[in-house]
C-alpha cells in the first residue's frame, strides 16, 4: 500500500474498531513481550473457547493495522483496495446493525518502532495483560536506543488496563518481574522460580510406547510434560506434538489467567493437552528416510534460537541432531555478536551445523571458534539451497531443527523433507497465496 492510503486506512479501521468496542464490550485479554506472544495467544484461546465464545488475533496481526483486523472480524488486504474497501464496510455493517460477537478478544501487541505502543494500542481499554518474556538480545530491537528503551516501550501496556484489571507476569525473566513495581493492579505471576504464583517444575520430553533403541528412552519423542502448582494442588500437564519451554510457558500463562478467571484447573489442563498449536513454532513433524522435524520456522531471536538448540539436544532420538539455522533479523548492531553466540551454542547442541544467509556465516564463525569441527559444518546462501542439501543428507532417526527470521522463508527447507506434502497447507507457516508469490 502506499503510504497515504495507507494511513488513511488505519484511521478509518481504528475509529470503527473503537466504536465497535464500544458497542458489543467484549472482554480483552492483551498479550506482549519478546518471545512468546503467538503461543502464549493460541493457549488462551484453546483454554477460553471451551467456555465461551473468544476471538483471537490471526496469524500475528499485532501491529497497528492488526488489531483493527482482528477486532472487526476482516482479513488483511494487502495491496487490494477491493479488499480495503470490503473491510471498511463490514465495520460499518457491525456498527449499523447488530451481530454476534465474541465476548472474549485476545490480541498479540508487538513493537517494532519508538511510540509503536502508543500508536498501536493506546485506544484500547483491557481487562487482562499479559507480559511474556523479553529475553538478552531481543527480537526487534534494532530501532530502539536500548534494550531498556524496549522495556518501557512494551511495559506501556500495562497503561490500558482498566481499574480493575489483571497483570500476569513471567517471573522468571528479572526485567518482566520489575514491572509489578508500583502497578496498582492486581498482579500475579508464572515461572519457575520460587516465588512465582503459579510455579511450573520438572518439564520434560514424554515418549510413545513404540520402542525403538534409544538406551534409557522409551519410546518415540511425542511431546512436552511438566507439572503445576496452583493453590497447593500439583497436577501433571502434557502438550502433545509439540517440544521446547515456550510451550511450557505458553501453557503456565494460560493456567495463570484460569487461575485469576476462577476458572476449573482441569478443564484447562485437558484443554491445552492437544489445542492448535501454531505452525512454525517448535512443531514435530514427520520428515523423509525416516527423520524427524523440529519445525520452529515461524521467526527467529537470540533468546528463542538458544532454547530451540537446548531443546535440540534434550530429545533423544537414535541419529544425529541437525541445526539447520537462518539469518535473525531485526538485530541492528546486536547482529554479529548474538550471531557468533548462537554459533557457540550451537557447538554444544548439535552434531550437524547448516547456516543460512549472510548474516549466519557468523553463526559459522562462533561453531569454529568453540572447536566445531569444519567438516560439520554446511553453508547455503538461502532457503531453497539449504532444503536441496537436507534432502539427501537426512538418514533414519536424524532429529532436524529449522529455524530462522521470517523473511529467511525457512519453511521453504521444512517442506523439502517433509513427509506429508499433501498437507502441507495445514502443516508450515506462511502457505496462504499472498507468501506463495514471494
Amino acid at each position: 500500500m502506499k503510504t497515504t492510503f495507507k494511513k488513511i486506512i488505519i484511521y478509518i479501521l481504528q475509529i470503527e474498531s473503537r466504536l465497535v468496542l464500544s458497542k458489543y464490550k467484549p472482554k480483552i485479554i492483551a498479550i506482549t513481550g519478546s518471545v512468546g506472544k503467538t503461543s502464549t495467544k493460541d493457549a488462551i484461546f484453546a483454554v477460553l473457547s471451551k467456555i465461551s465464545y473468544v476471538r483471537k488475533s490471526e496469524k500475528s496481526y499485532n501491529s497497528e493495522i492488526g488489531l483493527p483486523l482482528t477486532i472487526l472480524g476482516v482479513p488483511n488486504g494487502w495491496n487490494n483496495p477491493l479488499i480495503w474497501l470490503k473491510n471498511i464496510l463490514k465495520g460499518l455493517w457491525l456498527l449499523l446493525m447488530y451481530h454476534k460477537y465474541p465476548k472474549w478478544l485476545v490480541l498479540e501487541v508487538g513493537v517494532s518502532h519508538p511510540d509503536d505502543m502508543h500508536c498501536t494500542a493506546s485506544w484500547l481499554k483491557t481487562d487482562v495483560v499479559i507480559i511474556t518474556a523479553i529475553g538478552e538480545t531481543p527480537a526487534h530491537i534494532e530501532f530502539f536506543n536500548s534494550r531498556k528503551h524496549l522495556i518501557e516501550e512494551k511495559s506501556k501496556l500495562i497503561k490500558t488496563l482498566k481499574q480493575d484489571g489483571l497483570l500476569i507476569l513471567n517471573a522468571d525473566d528479572e526485567d518482566v518481574l520489575k514491572m509489578k513495581a508500583n502497578n496498582k493492579h492486581r498482579a500475579i505471576t508464572y515461572g519457575f522460580q520460587k516465588g512465582a504464583n503459579i510455579l511450573g517444575s520438572g518439564d520434560n520430553i514424554f515418549y510413545g510406547d513404540k520402542e525403538i533403541p534409544l538406551g534409557d528412552a522409551v519410546g518415540e519423542p511425542k511431546g512436552i510434560i511438566f507439572r503445576v502448582d496452583e493453590n497447593g494442588n500439583s497436577l501433571p500437564v502434557i502438550i502433545e506434538g509439540v517440544f521446547g519451554k515456550n510451550h511450557v510457558y505458553a501453557s503456565l500463562a494460560a493456567l495463570t489467567l484460569s487461575s485469576g478467571l476462577k476458572l476449573n484447573v482441569l478443564d484447562t489442563i485437558n484443554a491445552l493437552k492437544n489445542y492448535d498449536v501454531p505452525l512454525g513454532r517448535m512443531r514435530l513433524l514427520k520428515g523423509i528416510n525416516g527423520s524427524m522435524i523440529i519445525d520452529d520456522t515461524y521467526n527467529s531471536s537470540p533468546f528463542a534460537c538458544e532454547s530451540a538448540l537446548k531443546t535440540l539436544k534434550e530429545v533423544k532420538v537414535k541419529g544425529r541432531k541437525i541445526a539447520i539455522l537462518g539469518d535473525m533479523l531485526e538485530l541492528g548492531k546486536h547482529t554479529e555478536e548474538a550471531h557468533k553466540d548462537i554459533g557457540k551454542i550451537a557447538r554444544e547442541n548439535c552434531d550437524i551445523l547448516t547456516v543460512v544467509g549472510q548474516r549466519a556465516q557468523a553463526i559459522k564463525e562462533g561453531a569454529l571458534l568453540a572447536s566445531m569441527n569444519k567438516e560439520n559444518i554446511f553453508e547455503f546462501f538461502n532457503s531453497y539451497e539449504a532444503g536441496d542439501f537436507i534432502k539427501t543428507f537426512a538418514q533414519t532417526g536424524d532429529l532436524i531443527l529449522i529455524k530462522g527470521s521470517q523473511g529467511m522463508r525457512m519453511e521453504r527447507a521444512v517442506e523439502t523433507i517433509l513427509l506429508n506434502k499433501e498437507n502441507k497447507n495445514k502443516l508450515l507457516v506462511r502457505q496462504d497465496e499472498e507468501w506463495l508469490k514471494r
